[in-house]
């Protein structure tokens, strides 16, 4: 079973919170408990809840709510929204077709990405972190491809069975392809980050993506930066990955585990 803390919440003075990756399907019954267990834990007592992309391993349109799977996750969202806490979305690279009727369904608001949030009076660029591995050449052709409106159009037209068949077949030839590709390439670029930062005028930048959970410090003039990278979720293998960040009131930036201890 999931070893996230369900005891007294970690910070009672969070403002937001921030996870990505959990990749939530029903092959995967203790992240999935996890996720909930989160939600009622943790994300109830913080004003803010932002979900990085990639909360669902693959979503096929937003018809796919009659999945009870799918909207038992809408709802569970639905009631932290309906709690007073603000929850906002950025797309990954599995569920970039989540859309307003899903949104509504939640209770959420759908971001841009990046987006420049402003926190506990900082600002903080906040991104998924696929637009910045561009070094991956045939990824991020695919990516402008599947993320051009015309195309996505198209796609939602077609049968939701038909649909599903088809990211499957995407699925299978992407974990061929990974095989075949160094972790260097698939990580982020550091020229796109060192562009993100000048382009947002921040010096914090939260994302996901990679599963490299990590800080990355940038002391370098103009300004010192820094870069938080969120952790995937695992809570069916071993050993168990999860975790997430928080802002408190006074704008401190924590890292927690996945048994919800803060890390070093």
């Amino acid at each position: 079973m999931p070893k996230i803390s369900l005891s007294t919440p970690v910070q009672a003075s969070a403002v937001a919170l921030f996870i990505s990756d959990l990749h939530l399907q029903e092959a995967h019954p203790h992240t999935t408990q996890a996720f909930y267990n989160f939600l009622d834990t943790h994300a109830r007592h913080a004003k803010q809840l932002y979900l990085l992309g990639d909360l669902f391993e693959y979503w096929a349109g937003d018809d796919d709510l009659i999945s009870p799977y799918n909207q038992q996750v809408a709802d569970a969202l639905r009631r932290l929204s309906d709690a007073g806490i603000d929850l906002f979305w950025i797309a990954g690279n599995r569920d970039f077709l989540v859309g307003p009727t899903f949104a509504q369904a939640a209770g959420l608001t759908l971001l841009s990405d990046p987006f420049v949030a402003t926190i506990a009076g900082h600002r903080v660029t906040l991104a998924h972190g696929d637009a910045q591995c561009t070094d991956d050449v045939g990824y991020m052709a695919f990516r402008a491809q599947v993320r051009d409106p015309h195309w996505q159009q198209q796609f939602l037209a077609l049968p939701l069975a038909q649909r599903k068949t088809i990211i499957a077949g995407v699925r299978d030839e992407s974990r061929k392809e990974q095989q075949a590709k160094s972790m260097d390439i698939m990580d982020v670029n550091p020229q796109a980050i060192a562009t993100l930062f000048a382009e947002t005028g921040t010096d914090t930048l939260i994302h996901g993506h990679t599963h490299r959970p990590a800080l990355h410090a940038y002391p370098a003039a103009p300004k010192p930066m820094k870069r938080y990278v969120l952790s995937d979720w695992d809570f069916d293998g071993e050993p168990q990955r999860g975790g997430w960040l928080s802002i408190d009131t006074v704008g401190e930036i924590r890292r927690f585990g996945p048994d919800g201890i803060e890390l070093n």
